[in-house]
């Protein structure tokens, strides 16, 4: 892992503790621009609440023009659940651990907050993020832009918590299972009541910014973003950080449940063969927070331009900004250090046309593996993984 200067990279954490010089309160704060500058008043925003996109089980996604800030506080963060928010005590809680281990165990919250700890910064993005621009209608909740956000989340290393069961020989990977359960009554249908569970690579499950996560932004986590545990899995789509962390399951054969196959899966092609391929790593992405869809901007006077980009286990080196429809590109400037799993806020000085008229922008990032955004949606990827270039249109007046 690369090492940087941002005082809100990872860093080790002292165990138990709530808060640390690198947590950050949930009040909101203005946006930075060019060496920690506020952003424009005109270009500030009055955060207005969160969208309710399904009241019960609860999901809310967050006003992306409303976005200020490197670090999303809690309040305004999305919230992806898949059946009701069970309700959980601290005290009553209790981690297991089983499946193909030497040393089968159960571990509680206090125990949990004693052992060391990290905090790392990540972006967790939902697997259907942007589902509401794909045509025809798809499938699912339809988030428009704001089903992702930045936070930073202090825990107990996955990793620990794997060798402390010692992992037997011939193990390939680890089903995380939340406490949350239900039927799915809609298409493709469960067979009763399950369990959210998906399963990690072992591989991946050893990485060591893979935690066992209590706070989220130096707070102790809400009920609903995952309390009282909950994984986090950086670099990965959302619905691999289960919440409500219940059981890890080291297993010898590969997971194939429901969340794991029939929904949050794809189709990838080998040898021209369609087969479902569990969603995993994120995709480079680049959005445009201000202006907003169908804002009026003043005809021939400075607008600052601004957004934030993101990509799964690389980092954003280029975003650039089409004010042409996409006929021509001009480089943004990135208003921070890549951290390795955090998002990059950037700007752009644009000079609306005096000409009064509808004008569309676009906005593409670019990360270290070379990755550009693609112009349409793969359908292969189904209502998952979207991260084609989108169009905002605009009003110059």
């Amino acid at each position: 892992m690369q090492k940087t200067t941002n005082p809100l990279a990872e860093a080790d954490a002292a165990p138990g503790a709530e808060t640390s010089p690198r947590s950050v309160p949930d009040g909101p704060a203005p946006a930075a621009g060019p060496h920690g500058a506020a952003a424009p008043a005109a270009n500030r925003s009055t955060f207005p609440g969160l969208i309710t996109r399904e009241r019960e089980p609860m999901n809310l996604e967050l006003p992306f023009p409303t976005l200020e800030e490197w670090l999303v506080p809690n309040n305004r963060f999305y919230v992806r659940s898949h059946f009701p928010i069970p309700a959980l005590e601290a005290t009553a809680w209790q981690l297991s651990i089983e499946g193909e281990v030497q040393n089968p165990l159960k571990i509680g919250y206090d125990e949990l907050r004693k052992l060391p700890a990290r905090t790392v910064t990540a972006t967790l993005e939902c697997a259907g993020n942007g589902r509401a621009r794909l045509a025809p209608k798809a499938k699912g909740l339809l988030w428009e832009q704001g089903a992702v956000g930045n936070a930073t989340w202090t825990g107990v290393p996955l990793a620990a918590l794997l060798e402390r069961a010692g992992v037997k020989t011939g193990a390939l990977e680890v089903v995380v299972e939340g406490a949350d359960q239900g039927t799915v009554a809609d298409e493709p249908k469960s067979p009763g009541a399950i369990h959210f569970a998906r399963s990690l690579p072992l591989a991946k499950a050893r990485q060591p910014e893979v935690l066992v996560a209590y706070l989220m932004n130096g707070q102790p986590l809400a009920p609903e973003h995952g309390f009282p545990v909950r994984l986090v899995v950086p670099g990965w789509y959302g619905m691999a950080s289960v919440k409500w962390l219940s059981k890890l399951t080291v297993s010898a054969v590969p997971y194939a449940g429901y969340w794991q196959t029939l929904e949050y899966a794809y189709w990838q092609r080998t040898h021209g063969l369609p087969t479902l391929t569990p969603v995993a790593e994120m995709q480079v992405k680049a959005e445009i927070a201000r202006p907003a869809l169908y804002e009026v901007v003043p005809a021939g006077q400075a607008y600052r331009v601004f957004g934030a980009a993101w990509t799964g286990e690389s980092d954003v080196v280029r975003v650039d900004v089409s004010t042409d429809d996409g006929h021509t590109w001009q480089p943004a400037q990135l208003l921070d250090a890549a951290v390795p799993f955090a998002w990059r806020l950037w700007e752009f000085a644009w000079m609306p046309p005096v000409a009064p008229g509808r004008y569309t922008l676009r906005a593409r990032a670019t990360d270290g593996a070379g990755r550009t955004q693609p112009t349409g949606h793969d359908p292969d990827r189904r209502n998952y993984m979207i991260n084609s270039i989108t169009a905002v249109e605009i009003i110059v007046q």
